[in-house]
């Protein structure tokens, strides 16, 4: 008696594709979230803006900094996954290449939170 076989070449079996899918998603509702936030933060400038500066000061903390970080980090990777779903629905050859065009995707973003990260935490850490 065998193991059942298992299908190939579909996109989503544990491997780039699925995780491409999964990082999309997540980094897609992180950033809704946030920007519910700010739109809830920044209306509370008519309401009251002692408020207001009451928030935004708590955003000056080093966790918050950090979560500013994540949020950069997020956008970036949705943005460069996003051309590279774009890639794969409207090329003809972008469902074959999908797996390296994940790993660009990656590499790009890498590069680009290496220029970023440093200069932000040393923002969050005092260290300008």
């Amino acid at each position: 008696m065998s193991a059942p076989r298992v299908p190939r070449g579909t996109l989503y079996r544990g491997r780039e594709g699925m995780w491409s899918w999964v990082l999309h998603r997540i980094t897609g509702v992180a950033i809704f979230f946030f920007l519910l936030v700010h739109i809830l933060d920044t209306s509370l400038v008519r309401v009251s803006p002692e408020a207001y500066n009451a928030v935004i000061d708590q955003y000056k903390t080093p966790i918050m900094g950090l979560g500013e970080a994540g949020l950069v980090a997020a956008i970036g990777f949705h943005a460069l996954n996003g051309l590279r779903i774009i890639l794969i629905d409207f090329w003809g050859w972008g469902t074959k290449h999908q797996r390296l065009m994940f790993w660009i995707v990656i590499g790009i973003w890498v590069v680009l939170m290496a220029g970023f990260l440093p200069r932000q935490l040393m923002h969050i850490f005092g260290g300008e």
